[in-house]
């Protein structure tokens, strides 16, 4: 263990300072310090050396040159048992400094502000302070930096018990914490500076993320799995489940905040009141209806075998007519605007479900950007969102669909991108009756979809997410007498499915739009 004989203090965030340096001072650690923070130590009556006293050079150019001299970096980075290292800064006049107590200018908070002016940002990027860290971080078995007031009360405490020394495990814990402070900040800088100066980017050539934690989970996919939370720094949208208000019950579990997040992206894509019952991230039932309890009423009895123990969206505030028929059932989790005072005490009646709301209104968002982590690196990719334009459907077979089934099939293809591929959806009006999901054939998923939906398969619309690559997709859906299809189309074999469709006397529409979910 090293001994803190001196410390450099520099603080954006002055919590806690004045106490933290006063107990420094009172176990004889001489303090240096630079502007704003020295003038409150000096008001707190804490002993303070002005920087510019130790390098012998003034604070310039508006405060960015204060701490970017060899006086400072030379004795935060020599090697204490490195005698050329000890015998080059005496040379100089250098003595060493034992630690570092700084944070950085508000960057983050100063960009998150509405209507920021880029100046403002820039002025907000601190230079000196993320190279005094770094310097102090990397020579961490003899340089202690705190980035964090919440670690004042800590080390202090060690401090005192151990005539100044700090364990190497202190210094090192520090200093991780000081390399991952730097590294946010540079990242909140790039991701910032990446929407000013090259917003067509999409894509860039680096992907700077940032990511803050959130919580322990109670397990991850299954018990004997651990899993954490956490939250996208730099795409903090107030519409997301690491953003929602958690009114009620247990903790939300790993599998919760999944299907959470599928409920969410499902319902956000509708303007009437919609509801989304989720299980194992595809939905057993989606509707539209005038009230949103008729929404969820229906999106439940599409499937209410596979809706028990499910996860609801809605995108509409919950009334107590809501809440009541929530009540009825084993849900999980719901997840909405808000919830009527009423409707909120009788579901809290319920200690099993959890209650989150956003306190935004539900809509899509446009820009989102999908990340899925894989093996040695990171998928990227825009929302698979497409508005269906009724004018530029291609009507393929002779039967032509009524208007009544081109609704449903716009319908259909909004909840369809939302189910694991392959999938078949069956659909009347603006609800779903029948969902096959997640099958490596399509036939199977369309037999799945049919048992699922029963005797309200007859006379349904059929959404695709892929096209037919031969015709025993179009027969088995005859088998369970669908009226329509909508599919992208594309296959060598598009004559053979529409020649089974003529056959059914079903009406077939191509898309051209694909909608896979892997």
């Amino acid at each position: 263990m090293s001994k803190v004989r001196r410390a450099l203090v520099s603080v954006s965030d002055k919590t806690g300072l004045v106490e933290f340096a006063k107990g420094l001072s009172e176990l004889g650690i001489e303090i240096l310090s630079t502007g704003g923070t020295m003038a409150a130590l000096e008001k707190g009556g804490v002993p303070v050396i002005g920087v510019s006293d130790v390098t012998k050079f003034p604070e310039m150019l508006d405060g960015r040159v204060k701490t970017l001299h060899p006086a400072i970096h030379g004795g935060l980075l020599a090697i204490r048992d490195k005698p050329e290292h000890m015998e080059a800064i005496k040379k100089h006049g250098i003595e060493p400094i034992d630690m570092v107590v700084v944070n950085l200018y508000p960057f983050e908070a100063t960009v998150a502000k509405p209507g920021v002016h880029l100046e403002d940002a820039i002025e907000n990027i601190d230079i000196g302070g993320p190279s005094m860290i770094r310097s102090a971080a990397k020579n961490n078995s003899a340089v202690a930096v705190i980035t964090n007031p919440a670690m004042y009360g800590t080390v202090l405490s060690e401090l005192k018990e151990n005539d100044c020394h700090l364990s190497n495990e202190t210094r090192h814990k520090l200093a991780l914490e000081a390399f991952r402070s730097t590294a946010r900040y540079d990242a909140a800088i790039a991701q910032y500076l990446g929407k000013k100066f090259a917003p067509e980017e999409l894509f860039p050539k680096n992907m700077t993320l940032s990511f803050e934690k959130l919580g322990d989970l109670r397990y991850g996919e299954n018990p004997h799995q651990k899993a954490a939370f956490y939250k996208d720094l730099f795409d903090w949208t107030p519409l997301s489940v690491a953003s929602a208000e958690k009114m009620h019950g247990k903790e939300i579990s790993y599998c919760n905040v999944i299907d959470l997040d599928a409920a969410l992206a499902i319902v956000s894509d509708f303007q009437k009141p919609t509801a989304a019952v989720i299980k194992h991230t595809n939905p057993s039932g989606v509707a539209c209806a005038g009230t949103i309890a008729e929404a969820f009423r229906t999106a439940y009895n599409a499937d209410s075998l596979s809706a028990f123990g499910c996860v609801v969206g809605l995108n509409r505030q919950v009334d107590l007519e809501t809440a009541q028929e929530i009540g009825s059932h084993f849900v999980e989790a719901v997840i909405a605007p808000g919830y009527d005072t009423d409707a909120e005490d009788h579901l809290e009646k319920k200690k099993n479900i959890r209650l989150l709301r956003t306190n935004v209104p539900i809509t899509r968002d446009p820009g989102r950007l999908y990340m899925t982590k894989v093996k040695g690196g990171i998928l990227v990719q825009t929302d698979a969102y497409a508005e269906v334009d009724r004018s530029k459907l291609k009507i393929v077979t002779k039967r032509k669909p009524t208007e009544e089934e081109v609704d449903a099939m716009i319908f259909g293809v909004k909840v369809c991108r939302h189910i694991k591929s392959n999938t078949i959806l069956l659909v009347k009006g603006e609800r779903t009756v029948g969902v096959g999901a997640g099958q490596m054939s399509r036939v199977d998923s369309t037999k799945i979809a049919g048992m699922k939906a029963g005797a309200e398969a007859k006379g349904s619309v059929l959404v695709s997410d892929a096209f037919f690559p031969f015709r025993d997709g179009v027969d088995a859906a005859a088998t369970v007498e669908v009226a329509a299809i909508i599919q992208p189309g594309g296959s060598v074999n598009d004559a053979e499915a529409i020649q089974a469709a003529d056959e059914h006397n079903i009406s077939m529409v191509f898309s051209g739009l694909r909608l896979f979910k892997h």
